[in-house]
């Protein structure tokens, strides 16, 4: 597998699944679960080489719903202990690393 040039944008492999997330969250308000698919989008985009505009927007939303990403990540963390914010479509409790 050879490596991008340097200064090469990437095209991230699951863009096209979250470009549609990302639009709707600008357009919706911080329920818990959007909080936690922000948080989990941040985490899959931070410091990936492209994918410039999701990065971009995972920004406007945060300013939109005045948080700072530290925020983000308590109030998640918060919302996770609780529990219950995706429900397993199996048997057993899994956890989704998508």
């Amino acid at each position: 597998m050879t490596d991008a040039p340097a200064g090469k944008d990437q095209q991230h492999p699951l863009y096209n699944r979250d470009r549609p997330l990302i639009d709707i969250l600008l357009s919706q308000e911080a329920t818990d679960y959007n909080l936690a698919e922000l948080a989990r989008l941040r985490m899959r985009y931070q410091g990936f080489p492209g994918a410039r505009d999701i990065q971009k927007d995972l920004d406007k939303v945060l300013q939109q719903w005045g948080l700072t990403e530290a925020e983000l990540f308590e109030k998640t963390r918060q919302i996770h202990d609780l529990g219950g914010i995706y429900k397993s479509r199996g048997k057993k409790e899994e956890q989704d690393w998508n």
